[in-house]
C-alpha cells in the first residue's frame, strides 16, 4: 500500500510494517508476522525494488508481533536488524513479557488471534544477533530515521521521526485501532507494561510536527502527531 511515493506499508491494520525509500535504499520499520514475508516481497517489487535494497529492519520495540520476518531477512540477505539497546534483550527471546490485557472484547480479539495465527504469529523466531541505537540518534539509513526514546510500553520502546516523508512511526506507543478492543482512533497500546509512563512520553513526540502517524496496529492517521496526543490525553 503506497501512502507516498516514498512511503509504503504492508499489513491490514492489524499487524502494520512500513517501507521508507530514497536513493540509497530502503529502510524497513518493524518486522511484523512470519507470514507477511511474501508481502513484502510483493511490496518491494511495486517499489520497483528488491530485498538487495533493504539496508535495515529498524525494530520500534522488540514484541514478537513486530520481529516476526527479522531473523529470516538477517540470516538469508544479510540484513543488520536494530532495536533500543534496552529492548535488545526482549528481541534476542532473553526476556518474556508479562501481558497485561486490560478491558477485552472476544470479536476483536479473536480476529487478531486469526490474524496473527495463520501467519505464524504463534512461533516466532527470535533475532539472533541485533545492533542498538540510543535516543537521538539519527541512523544512517534510508530517510534517516530518527529516534525517539519513548518508554512504557516497553523499556526500549521507541518512535522514529522520518521528516522525509512527514511521518513518525509510534510502533505501540499508541495505536489507532485496538486490537483488544475494536476501539478506533488515537489511544495508548494494550499490552503496555507502564501505562502512566507512556502516556508521560507523549510529551516527547507532540512537539515533532509530522502529518503521518504510523503505529504498528491500527490505520494510519493523516491527522497530525499533535492532534493524536492531544486525544490520547483527553481519552486518559
Amino acid at each position: 500500500m503506497e501512502l507516498s511515493p516514498s512511503l509504503h506499508r504492508i499489513g491490514s491494520d492489524l499487524v502494520n510494517v512500513y517501507l521508507v525509500a530514497d536513493d540509497t535504499g530502503v529502510t524497513v520499520v518493524d518486522a511484523g508476522l512470519p507470514g507477511q514475508w511474501d508481502e513484502l516481497e510483493q511490496e518491494l517489487a511495486s517499489m520497483g525494488r528488491t530485498m538487495a535494497d533493504v539496508r535495515a529492519v529498524v525494530l520500534t520495540h522488540g514484541d514478537t508481533d513486530h520481529i516476526g520476518f527479522a531473523e529470516r531477512i538477517r540470516g538469508e540477505h544479510g540484513v543488520p536488524i536494530l532495536v533500543h539497546e534496552l529492548d535488545a534483550p526482549r528481541a534476542r527471546g532473553e526476556v518474556k513479557k508479562e501481558m497485561k490485557w486490560g478491558r477485552v472484547k472476544v470479536g476483536p480479539l479473536m480476529k487478531f488471534l486469526w490474524y496473527s495465527g495463520i501467519r505464524g504469529g504463534l512461533s516466532i523466531t527470535p533475532v539472533a544477533d541485533v545492533g542498538t541505537f540510543v535516543d537521538g540518534q539519527v541512523l544512517d539509513l534510508p530517510g534517516s530515521p530518527v529516534v525517539v526514546h519513548i518508554p512504557g510500553h516497553t523499556p526500549g520502546s521507541v518512535a522514529f521521526h522520518v521528516p522525509s516523508v512527514d511521518a513518525v512511526f509510534v510502533g505501540d506507543a499508541m495505536t489507532t485501532g485496538h486490537v483488544l478492543t475494536g476501539a478506533a482512533g488515537p489511544q495508548l497500546a494494550p499490552f503496555t507494561l507502564d501505562p502512566e509512563q507512556a502516556l508521560a512520553s507523549m510529551t516527547l513526540l507532540e512537539g515533532l510536527g509530522a502529518s503521518w502517524v504510523l503505529p504498528g496496529h491500527g490505520a494510519p492517521w493523516e491527522g497530525g502527531i499533535a492532534e493524536a496526543v492531544r486525544l490520547i490525553r483527553e481519552a486518559a
